[in-house]
């Protein structure tokens, strides 16, 4: 099976941050955002989330819209996708409301952790991206959106797994360091596709990008 498609899905301020300056879990994006992101859940298998960001929010974002429910239920889909959890240490709080949520959970963490938490299902190894997103494919998993953290998606976009973003600009400007990529990230020129730009009220402005892939090189027959 294939690697499954990936989106990152993001609300930023103006200028390109996720968090106030002095830190916590961001309130961004307002109605027409949140409806933007339940879209985007919608159309996916699964939800990659990091750790991090899971402690800050203590939960994730589920589809609320009856619309969108009815279609995943008429697919013959879960009502929510699958939330991919991942940890370096395995380490998550069993308190957190995510665990009281109504979805599956993964947890991708390295191996040789120790036995699965509780409220997981399944784990999956913590390797290179590559052969986690090639395990995910072989599960049956085909489209995947990332909600964070900066580092994990600042490890997907470098090694140019990320496959479409997904922005909603919101008319704030928040300073401080909490940019929506670690500021060490090194990225090699590459350019993106608009897709789609769509205005969602409140001043907020949703952005879909695809990545544009290299082109195959063209063989040269042999002299």
């Amino acid at each position: 099976m294939p690697a499954p498609e990936l989106r990152l899905v993001l609300a930023v301020s103006l200028d390109g941050r996720l968090a106030p300056a002095d830190g916590g879990a961001a309130q961004l994006g307002g109605r027409g955002d949140r409806r933007a992101l339940e879209e985007a859940l919608a159309w996916a298998d699964g939800c990659l989330i990091g750790a991090r960001t899971l402690r800050l929010h203590g939960s994730t974002c589920l589809i609320h819209g009856q619309d969108l429910l009815a279609e995943r239920r008429r697919q013959g889909r879960s009502d929510q996708p699958l939330a991919l959890a991942v940890s370096r240490a395995g380490d998550l709080d069993p308190a957190l409301p995510f665990f009281q949520q109504p979805l599956r959970r993964w947890l991708l963490r390295p191996a040789g952790l120790g036995p699965l938490p509780s409220g997981f299902e399944r784990e999956l190894p913590l390797q290179t991206w590559p052969q986690v997103l090639a395990a995910l494919g072989a599960a049956g998993l085909q489209r995947l959106v990332l909600l964070g953290g900066a580092e994990v998606a600042g490890q997907l976009l470098q090694q140019r797994l990320v496959d479409a973003l997904q922005l909603t600009l919101c008319p704030q400007l928040l300073g401080g360091g909490h940019a929506w990529l670690p500021a060490a990230l090194r990225l090699e020129p590459n350019r993106w596709v608009l897709e789609e730009q769509r205005p969602l009220g409140g001043d907020e402005l949703l952005l879909r990008y695809r990545r544009l892939r290299a082109p195959a090189p063209v063989p040269v027959p042999p002299l």
